[in-house]
């Protein structure tokens, strides 16, 4: 489903993918314009990842992300009040996250739900990632 201002998790802020994702996806929401298929995960699963990754809590960042300001300027508030992970930290979470579904725990998830969007032919797209932008209209092929 395509959400008008809601990025890609393949996009990044601080080298850290996924993070400006989450943040559109708490604007909109805040905004009363994210719809109700993404309700239900957020401050869950990938979301909830990026929080443990610097140890923030979900709330707080809500909190934080709802007063306004740049998604750098959030990050860096992240850091302050959680931990600044170091770039090889950074690289480990970029790489497993970029790779997630992809001969790993999630990768039933991920034919489920390739099955139920009708994209079982596409054997080009291996991850989770690669799947939210297939589902949100971006064609994964083009990152390649």
């Amino acid at each position: 489903m395509n959400v008008p201002g809601l990025r890609s998790p393949h996009e990044k802020v601080g080298g850290i993918f996924y993070f400006p994702r989450m943040l559109d996806k708490i604007r909109l929401h805040a905004a009363g314009k994210l719809p109700a298929d993404f309700q239900k995960n957020l401050g869950i699963g990938f979301d909830g990842r990026i929080v443990n990754f610097l140890w923030v809590e979900y709330p707080a960042v809500v909190a934080r992300v709802k007063q306004g300001g740049s998604d750098e300027e959030i990050l860096e508030w992240c850091f302050q009040h959680g931990r600044k992970p170091s770039d090889e930290e950074i690289e480990i979470w970029n790489e497993f996250m970029r790779k997630r579904g992809w001969n790993d725990e999630a990768t039933e998830i991920l034919q489920r739900r390739l099955r139920e969007g009708g994209f079982e032919n596409r054997t080009d797209v291996q991850t989770i990632f690669d799947y939210i932008d297939l589902d949100e209209g971006r064609d994964p092929r083009d990152r390649k």
